[in-house]
């Protein structure tokens, strides 16, 4: 990536030679250079969050940055870029989205992030920091910004303006207003979830902004709901959580039933442990943030509930699908199963048989279809 503080290397994590998406894209590059173009005073504290691969605070990281994320790949993408370009361990301070920001913030870069609550909950939560002298500067790809994104700057931090566009990036500049009436943050987000969905009908959920479907329960978590083994003790994995309904009703059904719920990001995790909590489950459950089920001892498993994600941020991918696959493959003891949820279109089928050497169908509908892989 070309900045004007030098061309640091930069890669997504974990790498992979096979995908060829950049660890940057142009928004992280104007933002760069406008900053430099305006010569903004970097010596306070600079804090850049949703920052995704680290692309913002490895340029930066001679001004000792803050960043913000709740991804945990973004963030040890981050700690392997600064490796990477050599910069000392400490040099860049890492938080995640569940870690207290910093008491004031001097220089506020926003990566504008897909989801709009996540955005909302963290300029809510980092506006008390800001002052009247605060340089705040948002971007994203033009198909990333709306209406909708300007107003949240807009009604949070003060008035807000839109750059030119360049290379189909976008910068987002905002003028701090101290005397701002701020709104109280929404975030998390309890609901009731609906009868007929078998043990966990009338159970409140709770959800950290930025968590899929976050206000009400998606159609296909719905469906999966519908049709879930019955786990006869054992080790669970509840694999890419979200907010941990699926284990949270494996948990009710089998008290014996150990549940581990693993997600890569901290406001999921946050979200399965609050759900699970808030309904009084029986049992014992682990809750852990990390890449699928790395550490996970081989063979120590029973059974791996999934509903892999198909998106990286605005990119469609089955990486991150083959992964958990794999991972599953490699955790589960003999004769262990794998049951996955995805839309019929995605074709899991061919990667579980490719990997186990087997894929069954369990459920079907028009939209969605629930697999199961057996571990020989």
């Amino acid at each position: 990536m070309t900045t004007p503080w030098g061309e640091p290397a930069l890669a997504r994590f974990p790498e992979d030679p096979r995908d060829r998406l950049r660890a940057w894209d142009a928004s992280d590059e104007y933002l760069l250079r406008h900053i430099a173009d305006r010569q903004v005073p970097l010596s306070g504290t600079v804090v850049a969050v949703g920052d995704r691969w680290g692309a913002l605070v490895t340029a930066l990281a001679a001004h000792r940055p803050t960043q913000i994320t709740d991804s945990w790949l973004g963030q040890e993408a981050t700690r392997a870029n600064l490796a990477r370009n050599g910069v000392e361990p400490g040099t860049v301070r890492l938080l995640t989205t569940q870690d207290p920001p910093p008491g004031r913030i001097d220089v506020l870069l926003v990566r504008v992030p897909k989801s709009l609550a996540l955005l909302e909950d963290q300029l809510l939560r980092l506006a008390p920091a800001v002052h009247e002298g605060t340089v705040v500067v948002g971007t994203g790809m033009v198909k990333e910004i709306h209406t909708s994104t300007l107003g949240l700057f807009e009604r949070i931090l003060g008035p807000t303006r839109t750059s030119l566009a360049e290379r189909k990036a976008r910068l987002i500049l905002c003028t701090p207003d101290p005397a701002l009436r701020r709104p109280a943050n929404p975030w998390p987000y309890r609901y009731t979830l609906p009868d007929g969905i078998g043990p966990v009908s009338g159970r409140t959920v709770v959800n950290h902004a930025g968590v899929f479907c976050a206000d009400r329960l998606d159609i296909g978590t719905r469906f999966f709901l519908g049709h879930l083994p019955a786990p006869g003790g054992g080790r669970v994995v509840d694999l890419g959580c979200g907010n941990g309904v699926v284990g949270t009703a494996t948990a009710l059904v089998d008290p014996r039933a150990e549940v581990l719920f693993v997600d890569e990001s901290f406001q999921a995790v946050a979200s399965a442990e609050a759900t699970y909590r808030e309904n009084g489950v029986p049992g014992h459950a682990e809750f852990r943030v990390g890449d699928g089920l790395t550490g996970v001892p081989d063979g120590s498993v029973d059974l791996v509930l999934n509903n892999p994600p198909f998106h990286s941020h605005q990119a469609t991918t089955d990486a991150t699908a083959r992964r958990m696959f794999a991972g599953a493959r490699r955790t589960l003891r003999p004769g262990g199963e794998l049951w996955v949820i995805g839309n019929r279109h995605l074709g899991y089928h061919v990667t579980l048989r490719r990997l186990f050497g087997n894929s069954a169908v369990v459920a079907s509908d028009p939209k969605f279809v629930v697999l199961r892989a057996v571990r020989r």
